[in-house]
Formats: structure tokens, sequence, C-alpha cells
């Protein structure tokens, strides 16, 4: 059947009887015509912008925003983490991506898991062996190697976070918050804690910073020079290798010198799903061990919806129970599938999982998958005056990671290998030098159904499973009811989660319970309960679990319009 229903855009300013602000927000859309940044420090948005003076791109820009957002909000990134990069090119309006994460070390197999004393289907958060190769130096190096102007060097794209590490930072009030949270963890986790807190010199206190308070990290400014100066061998290799290496090992960790040598980024091509035919828009993601493949299954599940007949998404009142009904459904099944095995999105599959759609109620627990929420993530936009545009995401996952900090590089590793399944038929389950699941998916949208379409938006929703959920949301939130990209991020989310069934038979069933953001109207909120879906409101912090959002939409005009998550400390800026 044909995609028969409209879609409508924010292509230029909303019409008059559109209300100027929709939803509560501390900002409006900021548009510029020439470079732009998004992100959730700013900064780190300034670090971005400095490069773009200097001749460098989009991806250039990408890699200085990444590094400084290290200074400026630890708690979700770090370069002990892993990243991912799409990028779209203005000239030949290809669509490329690479793959930054890390893997797992040569000697960690099922096996020795067990010999270690790892018991249950994952490895716990806070255990050294979570740590995977850490995958975001060499995805720097690589971004700026493939992708880059050529205009710009490494030490001059690292050069504001160095400057930022060396003088100290003011840190900002959500990135505090966590960083507080977080602070007993560095001293149960690392002997080596106070590289990531601050010693007060008149009473010796260790204690993490406070909003406003001033950071200083000159050990991590040491490891970015070695970055600049040496490239990947900077890192992974001589004195910054020797000390993840020795920390690891000292905690009963079986990471080598020659895990970390033999660790490479992967060019990966994207994958894609078309939504809305040949005048319709194609989101791309980046492929498996990425969780891109939900917001692309889930999309193509909605679009079967409306081609069935069960629903009209642009004639249904935006954050209805009926809209958030039918949101919810398709992102519970492609959870399902995704979260248990990988398959491709072929329409003859979309077709079958929208028949298990039903208009009037929730479905009952769906089988296999178990997504969980985080918001332990930076995902940031760029674009530049020639068109390009590169969404870029990095995390240590759960906050700091393991908490555990090699010693004198002003950084923590990461815990992606909590990702692993820790069943031998599991397709996800641990094995040498393997890629976990992964919950970091870039993205952006293009005009059209077909490679070479213009671009549309680069855009991403950080906040670990949470992100193919919020992909989904502010797209449609655009595409159905002409949100500016401001908007469509201030608009209140869902977030489903894994509330997982006890009986042994429905273990990693998907279940029915949703988390609502506050901003849903009470008379949604009980018609989703008579519906059947099991749902809790959540305010203030709480409100972390839905994610932070950046937006960087291009207009027919050639300008620029951008918007930046009110749930994160950051902003859009524009180049002058």
């Amino acid at each position: 059947m044909p995609f028969q229903h409209s879609l409508h855009l924010h292509d230029a300013l909303s019409d008059l009887e559109v209300p100027f602000n929709r939803f509560p927000s501390r900002r409006s859309v900021v548009y510029g015509t020439k470079g732009m940044v998004a992100c959730s420090q700013p900064l780190a948005a300034e670090a971005g912008l400095e490069v773009l003076r200097k001749g460098g791109n989009a991806a250039d820009a990408a890699v200085a925003v990444s590094a400084a957002l290290n200074l400026t909000e630890p708690g979700s990134c770090g370069i002990g983490g892993d990243g991912f990069c799409l990028f779209f090119e203005a000239e030949t309006k290809d669509v490329s991506a690479l793959n930054g994460s890390g893997r797992a070390p040569a000697a960690l197999t099922l096996d020795k898991c067990r010999e270690l004393g790892i018991k249950g289907r994952e490895i716990p958060m806070l255990n050294i062996n979570a740590a995977t190769v850490p995958g975001c130096a060499a995805l720097w190096c690589d971004t700026l190697e493939k992708l880059g102007s050529g205009k710009v060097s490494m030490a001059d794209v690292l050069d504001p976070a160095i400057r930022m590490a060396e003088a100290g930072v003011p840190i900002s009030e959500i990135s505090s918050y966590g960083w507080i949270k977080a602070q007993h963890l560095f001293k149960r986790c690392s002997p080596n804690y106070r590289e990531l807190l601050i010693t007060d010199p008149e009473t010796g206190d260790v204690h993490a910073p406070r909003p406003g308070e001033i950071f200083k990290n000159p050990t991590l400014a040491r490891t970015f020079r070695a970055v600049a100066e040496k490239g990947k061998a900077g890192f992974y290799e001589g004195r910054i290798a020797q000390a993840i290496v020795d920390l690891v090992q000292a905690r009963g960790g079986v990471m080598t010198l020659e895990d970390l040598k033999q660790h490479t980024t992967t060019p990966v091509e994207p994958i894609s799903v078309n939504y809305g035919g040949e005048n319709g828009f194609t989101l791309h993601e980046t492929p498996p061990n990425g969780q891109g493949l939900t917001a692309l299954i889930a999309l193509g599940i909605l679009e079967a919806m409306q081609e069935q007949g069960k629903i009209d998404l642009s004639k249904t009142e935006h954050l209805s129970a009926e809209w958030l009904h039918a949101l919810i459904s398709a992102i519970r099944l492609a959870f399902a599938d995704t979260r248990a095995y990988v398959a491709d999105p072929e329409h003859e599959y979309l077709s079958k999982r929208a028949e298990l759609f039903d208009p009037s109620k929730s479905s009952p627990v769906i089988n296999k998958g178990t997504p969980i929420s985080s918001s332990d993530t930076v995902l940031f936009e760029v674009v530049d005056e020639a068109g390009n545009g590169c969404s870029y995401i990095q995390s240590n996952y759960a906050g700091f990671g393991t908490h555990a900090i090699p010693e004198g590089t002003g950084f923590s590793l990461q815990n992606r290998g909590n990702n692993f399944t820790l069943e031998e038929s599991h397709p996800n389950c641990i094995a040498p030098n393997k890629r976990p699941y992964h919950t970091i998916i870039p993205a952006l949208v293009t005009r059209g159904d077909k490679k070479g379409g213009d671009l549309f938006m680069v855009y991403g929703v950080m906040g670990a499973f949470m992100q193919p959920q919020g992909h989904v949301q502010v797209l449609l939130n655009m595409l159905h009811h002409n949100l500016n990209p401001q908007q469509a991020l201030d608009a209140p989310r869902f977030c489903i989660s894994a509330d997982v069934p006890q009986n042994p038979e429905h273990e990693g069933d998907i279940g029915t319970t949703v988390y609502l953001e506050e901003g849903i109207e009470p008379a949604v909120v009980d018609e989703l309960r008579r519906m059947g879906h099991d749902v809790e409101l959540l305010t203030g912090h709480e409100r972390a679990m839905f994610g932070r959002g950046q937006v960087i939409q291009k207009l027919p005009s050639g300008a620029w319009a951008g918007g930046s998550d009110q749930r994160g400390d950051g902003h859009a800026v524009p180049q002058i």
C-alpha cells in the first residue's frame, strides 16, 4: 500500500498560529548561516567553533568538541571510552560512518570469566573486566584522517581542550550533580581516585566539583599532548598503555599491551530506512554492534502500521494516548528483536511485526530483549559553512564507567563489557577480541528515498537504551507536527524499561512498564493505563532517564536551525 499521509516540516519559520513556545524551555531555536555546534556544554561548543574558525570542517570540529567534553562532562564521556561517527559530505552527498568501539581482551573468554568468579548473565559494571579496550583516541585520529579537511592538525584540534585542562574549567550544574553522586565510587574502585576529584589545599578534603567550582586536570592534558604528538601510538603504546594495563591487571583483569596495540577503528556502511517514500526522508544509523537498528525497525513498523490503516500519525493529536501508544508499541517490538539477535529490517518482516499492533490496548509481554536506561553519554552535532554535517557520540557507559583511573592519565576506563551476555548460546556472548552490543548511536536524516539525498538534519538523543527511542520520538515530532528543532527536543518523552518478568520461562522478555516525563497530560496518563500500559511518571532529576538530545536542521533557505536539550547544560551556537 503506498505511503499516503502527508509530512509537515519546519522548513521555515513556523506558521503564526503555532505558539512560539510549545513546551516549557529555557531556549528558543538558534539560526545561523555558517557553521554551528549543538552540544551539552557551552565551553565544549566554543572549542568546536574555534576549530571551524581555523579552517577545519565539521569532522575536525567534532573531535575538538569531543575532547573538550572530557573536561566539562567526564561523568558522561572520556578518552577511556568509545565513540561512533556519522558524516554527511556536502559535495558528494555521501553518508559515511566510523565504529570506534573497543573489543574485549584476547584472554577474556566465557570460561575465564567464570574462573575469575564472575557469576550471572553479565560482568558487573564495577568489575575491572568490564573494561573493554578504549576506542575513543583511535576514533579521533581516524576521524581527522578519513573525514577531516586536512587543514588542521591533531595538535590544532586538541589545543582548546589542553588549554582547558591546564587552566581549569567551571563545572556546570547537571555535570556536577552526576559527579557528586559518583564520588564515593572513585575511592572504592581506584587507588588513584584524586585525579578526577578536587583536593582542598587547606583541609585535604577530597570532593567532586560543585556547580561553578573550577576543575583542573593536568594529567589529562599530558594524555592529550601524547595523542597530538604521536597519534594512536601516543595512547595505545608507551606510558599511557602501560598505565592502563598496570591498573587492570592489579585489579584482577586480563587486558594486555598487545590488546591495546591491536585496536583499530572500523569504517562501516551506514544502515538506513526510508519513511514516506520519495517525498519522505531517510534515517541513517551506524550498524550493529550499535543499536541504531532498533530505531530503523521501529520507524519501519510505524510506517507499516499506517499502510495497514491502523493509525495516521499526521492526523493523530501530538502526545495523545493514541500517539504515544503507537510509538511505544513499535519501539517495544523493535527492542524485542534487536536485543536478542540482529536481523535486516526487510519490509515483509516489518509488516508482520506491525500486525501485532492493537490500536486499542497494550500488547502482553513481548518475547526477547531487555532495554535499560541511562543518560551517561554525550552526543553532539556539528555543521560547517560548506554544508557538511557530523553526528558524533562518545561514552564511558554508566557515568564514569569502571571508575578506575590509570595513574597519571586523567581519565577513567569504560565498562562497556557489561553489555556482553554471559550465555554460551547467545550471539552477544563474551569472546576474545569481540565488541559488545553497544548502546551509543549517532544519527542523521537525508531527504528522499535514495542515496545522494540532501541533508535534512544531524541529530540524536543520548542515554543508553533511551537513544533509539529518542531518535524516533524527536524525528516524528518534526515530521508530523511541524515542530522546530528546539520544540522537538523540549517535548515530553517516554522511555520503555526492562521490568523483566520473574518467571524463568520469560527471562529476557520486554515488559510493559513505560516511564513518562512530566508535562504529559494526566488524562493521557490515565488513558494509557486503561489501555494496559504500566505507567510511571518521572519528575526532577529523574528526567535524566529521557536522555539529552541535539538537533541541527538544514532549511531550504540554506540557513541552519539548531536546538539543544533543556535536560542538559548546553546550547546550540552558530559560527559568525
